[in-house]
Parts: structure tokens; sequence; C-alpha cells
């Protein structure tokens, strides 16, 4: 229990920032009434995308293979199979922005592959974070002070401290659009606009006071 005076503050912080890495997915498609030729044009078509995105290392921060689907296509009654389908989806994560567009679009270049994306983000372990979460402290005990002067009184002690939570703005996509060829006949380009990201840290303090000077 404390004896003495004591004032309750919330502090904030707000942070917006530019996103540190994209993340979008690239997908192989495959079909074919025989099931080994689907296979087959499955693996090939996914080694493609392994080559192309190994001649962007430097910009591809990671790749995560994820769902591998192959299922057959029925005929609209009994369980006779028309066909087979085969997909496989991979996760990229990029830091180099510069080279997002470009990959992305060489990847959907590709034949029967689609991709999504990009979804910007904050590395988890980004030091926004931090400065946003001690930003936020030191605006409870400006807070404090502020309404301590105010009484005449002086913070002498902190008396408890509480995390209110933080969060990130979702991740979203914006992109200019295709520029067209290129006036040396190359492919259509893209630009992407990275869009900043929001970070927000709040916390709850109690600190104790002297005694006010209420006359």
């Amino acid at each position: 229990m404390v004896d003495g005076p004591v004032v309750t503050v919330r502090g904030e912080a707000y942070r917006e920032v530019a996103p540190e890495i994209a993340r979008f997915t690239v997908t192989a498609l495959a079909r074919d009434k025989d099931r080994e030729v689907t296979l087959t044009r499955l693996a090939e078509r996914a080694a493609a995308i392994r080559v192309l995105l190994d001649g962007h290392g430097s910009a591809v921060d990671r790749r995560e293979t994820g769902e591998l689907r192959v299922r057959p296509e029925l005929k609209r009654s009994g369980e006779r199979v028309v066909a087979y389908h085969g997909s496989v989806t991979t996760t990229v994560t990029v830091t180099d922005f510069a080279a997002l567009g470009e990959l992305m679009l060489r990847l959907a270049d590709q034949d029967q592959v689609s991709v999504a994306g990009p979804w910007w983000s904050l590395r988890p372990d980004s030091p926004v974070h931090r400065e946003a979460r001690q930003a936020a402290i030191a605006e409870a005990l400006s807070r404090a002070r502020e309404y301590a002067e105010a009484l005449g009184a002086r913070v002498t002690g902190l008396i408890e401290l509480s995390d209110s939570g933080m969060a990130a703005q979702p991740m979203t996509f914006r992109a200019a659009g295709f520029t067209g060829t290129t006036e040396a006949g190359g492919g259509p380009e893209i630009d992407l606009d990275p869009q900043q990201q929001t970070v927000q840290a709040a916390v709850e303090a109690r600190f104790a006071i002297s005694e006010p000077v209420l006359d």
C-alpha cells in the first residue's frame, strides 16, 4: 500500500517509418490428363522459379516453400479422373526494394506461374519497436511531472508501470502500375511504392508525488 498522493497517467508514442522487408508469394501451376506429366511439369516450373530466385540472391533475404498440392479433377458424375492439378507456393522475403518490381514481373512472366503481393512490414526485432516503447515511457513521466507541477508538487517515485500493448498497421500493397515497354525493347516495368509502417506503443504508469500545495 502506498502512503501519500499518487498520480496515474498514460504514455503513448506513434512512429511512422519506412518498411524494412517485403513479402510476396509465387505459385507454380500444372494441369494435365496424365498424373506423371502433371508432376513433371510442376517440378520443372518450380525448378525454374528457384533458378530465377537464385539469380537475385543479394536481393532475396529468405524463401520458404509452403503448400504443395496435387489433386485429381473428377468427372461430374462418378469417380473417373479427367485431369490432375498441381501447385506449389513459395513465400519470398525481399530487402532490396529496388529489385522487387523487376523480380516479381520476371516471375509472373514464367509459364503457368501466379504472383501475389507484396506485403510490407518491419522486422520483428526492428529497433523501432523499442524506440516507441521508450518514447511512451518518457511521455508518461513527462505527463506525471506536469500534473505534479500543476499541484505544486513533484514526482518522488515510480509505483507501477504496465505495458498497454503496441501495434503495427496491417501490411498492404500499393503499386504505381505498369510503365510499358522501354524504348530499348525491354519488357514491362512496374514501380512499387513501399507503404509507410505505423508503430504505436502505450504504457500505464502510477507515480508517487509529494504533498500538493493547494493554497
